[in-house]
């Protein structure tokens, strides 16, 4: 099969760049090939330092459809591939995995845990992702992400179970703007239902983790047949979500004894609210201005529907 790029690890400047081309021709991969994808993405922090063997080992192929992979993206083997990975090693989040590796040590050891320290355990694991985060956010399609929204008429917000706290969240820091918004929250299984009044142009941000509800899934495909515009919070380009989506934002949560975090997810949520309600009110600083010289040369304006909705806001806390 022919590569579509040149025959040099210069095609990309980091391993973003490479799985941002991965994720272009995912589709188009063999079964072997989309298996090791996925192993790359998932263990971009450690690629950089696993041998052909392990990594052919953790994907159940042969070591030579892993060079097979790297030859595809226009690499001369799995070394020149793997060089990319452990040039970037030291700038990427070593320390959410090192807590992951000092929790595990500390459950191997056997050794009992009082409550303050599974407490600090849990919280530096969320300070690690979220650290993580914020170092690996890519600007531009945040930027896309904000762009959307507030061109939208209509926001709609989708997710189950863990996700469900997260547009919840959404629902109603979004409330303090003037956009309409609408949470499908599916009750009583009448999810289609609740989408009979999207439009062409609205938004559906929908926030999915492994292993994906189907109830989401099953909204955004609705949703995306009525001609909604779909953002996507989750932990793949690779996964169901973030191939429908027009923008996927990218994110990975600390586990701590098993149990995982939402502390990334819900910044990451705060983040996208506070940067669209920042990009409305520049918008709204000009009107705001004409206003007052009317109304210095008129009779008192009413307050603007900006003026109300940071009024609101700031009532509401």
């Amino acid at each position: 099969m022919s590569s579509a790029f040149p025959a040099t690890p210069a095609a990309f400047g980091t391993p973003e760049q490479f799985l941002h081309a991965v994720s272009a021709q995912y589709d188009t991969l063999s079964r072997q090939l989309k298996l090791i994808a996925r192993h790359v993405e998932a263990q971009r922090e450690h690629f950089g330092l696993q041998g052909i063997q392990e990594v052919a080992q953790a994907c159940g192929v042969q070591p030579s459809a892993v060079v097979r992979f790297a030859k595809h993206f226009g690499f001369s083997g799995f070394s020149e591939l793997q060089k990319l990975f452990r040039e970037a090693i030291a700038q990427q989040v070593a320390p959410a995995r090192n807590y992951q590796s000092r929790i595990r040590d500390v459950i191997d050891s056997g050794r009992p845990m009082d409550s303050h320290e599974i407490a600090r355990e849990f919280l530096g694991g969320s300070i690690a992702c979220m650290a993580q985060l914020r170092d690996t956010l890519e600007g531009e399609s945040f930027g896309r992400a904000v762009d959307l929204l507030a061109a939208a008429d209509t926001i709609w917000l989708a997710g189950v179970r863990r996700s469900f706290s997260v547009v919840a969240y959404l629902d109603y820091a979004l409330q303090h703007t003037d956009k309409r918004i609408q949470l499908v929250s599916g009750l009583g299984g009448m999810q289609h239902g609740q989408l009979r009044s999207l439009r062409p142009g609205d938004v559906m941000l929908a926030v999915s983790f492994a292993p994906y509800g189907e109830e989401t899934l099953d909204v955004i495909d609705g949703a995306l047949q009525q001609g909604a515009t779909l953002i996507a919070l989750t932990d793949s380009r690779f996964n169901p979500l973030a191939s429908r989506a027009h923008v996927a934002l990218l994110l990975r949560e600390s586990e701590t004894f098993g149990f995982r975090a939402l502390t990334s997810t819900m910044g990451l949520a705060q983040s996208l609210f506070i940067a669209l309600a920042y990009r409305l009110e520049l918008a709204y600083q000009p009107h705001q201005r004409r206003s007052q010289a009317q109304a210095e040369g008129s009779s008192p304006a009413s307050p603007a529907p900006a003026a109300k909705r940071a009024n609101r806001s700031r009532k509401s806390g």
